[in-house]
């Protein structure tokens, strides 16, 4: 049966957090039905609510149908569909050329990833596709959106209608989703309006993309803005307008004569549906594909095929074979005991203050090295008072022995070392790298590597000698620091000091992906809706 002897040629898009549904008539090519749905981390399921309500609607029967399919999810779902997988790219592609012919610029925001795509005609009258993608890293997706309208409490229905034109820009940090919240919450503080907040991250998207995505190439017009994000959301698709003419001001690149920039910067009609209909073009063209219908992929999930809902994990330290009380004794840290002070006599010594991204430390030491006092609390937003806060914290430990102190000196170290070294009129202010490879010579005999996991970077030192040889520094991504780690602790309503703890409770573990913290987060809501419990996910 060939193409045009079907009933429909239908496009299937099972994304990272949605998925798309089109239906077109192989004669008159006419957009007969069509469906996009949020998939909550259950993708399988929710295209079969999908194709059911489809089967229903126009009483298809097997066959009747050819079906291709796209998305991350595609290729796992294709053969219990009777669908066959083509690749994203390929598939917006096809969509464009044949919709939107005089495009020379395609840019795709997923819920999960970002590409831009080139198109460049060459001299024997073909198009060169040119394809630069982000899907390792949430920083610049629809993913952040998400994240963040949740956070501030904005209601889906208002998210689309909130503009960027017209309101107060804030600088938000966009290589990151986990940055990008931190510096969300510190104007949240401050008390920063809902729709500028948004209006800033929409900013930071584009400016993120264009950063990291352009690789040197131009954004040629006609400008197509597409996927779910840039479908619903009026404040992104301003964004961009306000931001790609600039970039052609700067770089001379002409443009149609009589047209605006925003008439060269488009969303056009199913924006959201466009790797969909790219299937279609393809089902045109290519043979087989046979649908199999809603009913088949019932049964296949049913026998446990596809489906999100099965568990699977992998054994956990705690039937590792390795004895949990040994294994404690080795690695715990035993508990610091402060050294008695005499009562009634100074007790001079050095103050090292340490103000990072998420925390403030501070310790007091006395002319030999040894730790008098020392102090930590979670930044308060301000490191100025958080400072003060250490200092009274360190005064009140040396005093309830009954002895005075007398500071000798001050050094200040971590993100905010300059300003506290100013305010407080410290003696030196030092790079974390220098800080902590002092201490480790302090401490340590030989010291090779000093690993540092921090609120928001995670270093890496290598010694030799006595001397540092190499340093490894990811400040680009919050993947495993520990704002991260403190975050997933506080929401299972564990503080962070038990983390260790808690984890070694769990007898099997969940195995997750390495990589982007949002699309961590994705995982841990799908194995809890599988049934893993917290200490199993720590």
């Amino acid at each position: 049966m060939t193409a045009s002897e079907r009933r429909f040629l239908l496009g299937l898009d099972v994304g990272s957090t949605s998925v798309k549904v089109v239906a077109v008539d192989p004669k008159t090519s006419e957009l007969r039905w069509r469906d996009y749905q949020r998939h909550e981390s259950r993708p399988a399921e929710r295209l079969l609510d999908m194709l059911s309500a489809f089967d229903r609607t126009f009483g298809v029967e097997p066959g009747e149908a050819r079906a291709f399919i796209t998305g991350v999810g595609g290729a796992a779902l294709a053969p219990l569909v009777g669908a066959r997988y083509v690749q994203e790219v390929a598939a917006i592609a096809l969509a464009v050329e044949k919709r939107h012919p005089d495009a020379r610029t395609v840019i795709e925001l997923g819920g999960q990833d970002a590409k831009i795509v080139f198109f460049e005609a060459e001299d024997d009258g073909r198009t060169r596709k040119l394809v630069s993608m982000n899907d390792k890293c949430a920083g610049g997706t629809g993913a952040v959106i998400d994240k963040i309208s949740n956070k501030l409490k904005v209601p889906l229905d208002s998210l689309g209608t909130l503009a960027y034109r017209g309101l107060k820009i804030y600088p938000i940090a966009g290589k990151c989703g986990v940055f990008a919240e931190t510096d969300i919450n510190g104007l949240q503080k401050r008390g920063v309006a809902p729709e500028e907040l948004m209006a800033s991250l929409y900013d930071a998207i584009v400016l993120q993309n264009l950063a990291v995505l352009s690789r040197g190439n131009t954004l040629r017009p006609s400008v197509l803005l597409l996927g779910g994000p840039h479908a619903f959301i009026l404040g992104l698709r301003e964004a961009w307008q306000a931001h790609i003419p600039r970039l052609w001001e700067e770089r001379g690149v002409p443009l149609p004569e009589g047209a605006t920039p925003d008439s060269l910067i488009v969303t056009p009609r199913d924006a959201e549906f466009y790797c969909a209909l790219g299937c279609v073009e393809f089902a045109r063209q290519e043979e087989g594909c046979d649908y199999l219908g809603a009913d088949r992929l019932a049964a296949s999930l049913a026998a446990g095929h596809g489906s999100a809902t099965s568990r699977r994990g992998a054994p956990a330290i705690a039937v590792s074979g390795q004895d949990l009380a040994e294994f404690r004794r080795e690695y715990e840290r035993p508990a610091w005991t402060p050294p008695p002070l005499p009562a009634g006599q100074t007790a001079p010594g050095f103050v090292g203050l340490d103000a990072g991204s998420t925390s403030t430390k501070a310790v007091y030491l006395d002319e030999g090295g040894r730790v008098l006092a020392k102090a930590y609390q979670l930044s308060r937003g301000n490191p100025i008072e958080d400072a003060i806060e250490m200092f009274r914290s360190l005064r009140q430990q040396v005093e309830a022995h009954g002895a005075r102190p007398e500071v000798l000196g001050v050094v200040t170290t971590g993100y905010a070392k300059d300003i506290l070294r100013d305010v407080f009129s410290a003696d030196a202010a030092l790079v974390e790298t220098v800080a902590h490879a002092e201490s480790a010579l302090h401490l340590y005999r030989d010291p090779h590597v000093i690993v540092d996991v921090g609120g928001q970077d995670i270093k890496i030192i290598v010694m030799r000698n006595g001397r540092v040889k190499d340093f490894r520094l990811n400040t680009q991504c919050s993947a495993g620091n520990g704002y991260f780690l403190q975050a997933i602790a506080q929401n299972f309503g564990y503080p962070v000091e038990t983390f260790a703890e808690t984890a070694f409770e769990a007898r099997e573990m969940p195995v997750f992906g390495y990589g982007c913290v949002l699309f961590l987060q994705s995982e841990i809501a799908n194995v809890q809706r599988q049934g893993w419990r917290p200490e199993e996910i720590l």
